[in-house]
């Protein structure tokens, strides 16, 4: 079993500074890509930030230049840094990964995702 462990959500005002982190564990073989998506009430899931395992890196237009994503492979970790927040980035942040795991028949890649992390810009 794969499992993704979001931390790091909160209120903070707008203006503020938040970092969100996604640890993976259990049966990892390897990780290629990584990424946060977010979900605003009644709003779809929309794709934030990716990172391959060689640090390539995507951004969506609403959050260049604000947001920054990482990844530490060692550790199984990816980071995002968020900065100038707005009350529009308010939403639950999804870390999400394609990993290489145990399968019936062996190794197979899944995609797996964390529970949610919630952001809340207000002042």
């Amino acid at each position: 079993q794969v499992q993704l462990v979001e931390s790091g959500g909160g209120l903070v005002q707008p203006g503020g500074s938040l970092r969100l982190s996604c640890a993976a564990s259990g049966m990892i073989s390897s990780i290629d890509v990584m990424a946060w998506y977010r979900q605003a009430p009644g709003q779809q899931r929309e794709l934030v930030a990716d990172i391959t395992d060689g640090g390539s890196t995507n951004y969506a237009d609403s959050v260049k230049g604000r947001f920054t994503i990482s990844r530490e492979n060692a550790k199984k970790t990816v980071y995002l840094d968020m900065s100038s927040l707005k009350s529009e980035d308010t939403a639950a942040y999804y870390c999400y990964a394609r990993i290489l795991g145990p399968g019936d028949l062996g190794p197979m890649w899944f995609d797996s995702w964390g529970q949610g992390t919630q952001v809340t810009v207000s002042s």
